[in-house]
């Protein structure tokens, strides 16, 4: 029974996980070709064991010496590697705060406000990123907005530019980093906040000497959960960002389905992933140590 229970994941990781992998990176290895499906070889299972050698000789690694080659991936992959680190740093900032002020509200307030972090998923993400092109347009609410304050005098370019990305992304994301923050500060025992104030800390020398250094695993679980998802992001530099936005998303999409080359947009998925190995390992290494310092 044990092992059945064990063999569940590992089963599933296997399924969901293993075996597209290993369908995409034997598509990176293939030849681009007008055929459907758009790529060579094929393996031809009648063929028998002759027919696997075949196979197995003409997969290469010429795809991936492309990548290295043409500047424009490896410019995908730097900007899609500042537009997610600076996001992730911008949702921190902004959802620091917010975790901060609902694990100080009082018990009853607390449903309501995880209610409105959670109340816009109960939206379709792609409608939620269409709303921001009516409020970031020249004719927008913002623009709108910063016009009758005195702010501007004419409306400000802040669609389809990386301003745009940034702040879709925060706001897509933002859930991500206010809960493991919440659900770290919520814990905090508050008389460590007074035995610091007794011995002569101001409020703020006992927020940055207790509040933050216990806040360090939401906060790092906070930025990993954004980042991750934020690097291969496509819908939102797409609707928001403009031609200049590059991201390897978009890159991803374009040899896909306007290039129809299959085997070089594999090639990036697969370099993509093993760039996304490093944050995935790294935040679970920091999820167990979470878990045996609590017990």
């Amino acid at each position: 029974m044990r092992r059945l229970l064990i063999s569940i994941p590992y089963l599933w990781l296997l399924i969901l996980f293993l075996v597209p992998f290993g369908i995409v990176l034997k598509i990176a290895l293939s030849d681009v070709a007008l055929s459907i499906p758009p790529y060579t070889p094929q393996l031809d299972l009648s063929e028998g064991w002759t027919g696997f050698r075949t196979f197995w000789a003409e997969l290469d690694l010429e795809n991936f010496w492309f990548l290295t080659e043409d500047d424009l991936y490896w410019k995908a992959y730097l900007s899609s590697l500042k537009i997610a680190l600076i996001a992730t740093f911008l949702t921190l900032l902004v959802g620091f705060p917010i975790a901060y002020g609902m694990a100080n509200a009082p018990d009853h307030w607390r449903p309501t406000l995880m209610l409105l972090i959670i109340l816009p998923f109960w939206t379709s993400f792609l409608i939620r990123v269409y709303a921001w092109i009516g409020i970031l347009s020249n004719e927008g609410f913002l623009n709108q907005f910063l016009i009758w304050t005195g702010i501007i005098a004419e409306p400000a370019k802040i669609l389809n530019t990386d301003i745009a990305v940034y702040i879709g992304i925060v706001y897509t994301y933002l859930p991500f980093m206010v809960l493991p923050i919440y659900a770290t500060l919520e814990k905090l025992d508050g008389t460590l906040l007074e035995a610091a104030e007794d011995l002569g800390c101001t409020r703020i020398q006992a927020f940055w000497s207790v509040t933050a250094p216990l806040s360090k695993p939401g906060i790092i679980a906070g930025c990993f959960l954004v980042f991750i998802p934020a690097l291969g992001e496509f819908v939102i530099p797409s609707l928001l960002g403009g031609s200049d936005t590059l991201m390897i998303g978009k890159v991803l999409w374009e040899e896909f389905f306007s290039n129809r080359d299959w085997p070089v947009a594999s090639a990036v998925a697969v370099i993509l992933l093993l760039i996304l190995v490093v944050p995935i390992i790294l935040f679970q290494r920091n999820e167990q140590k979470q878990r045996e310092a609590e017990q």
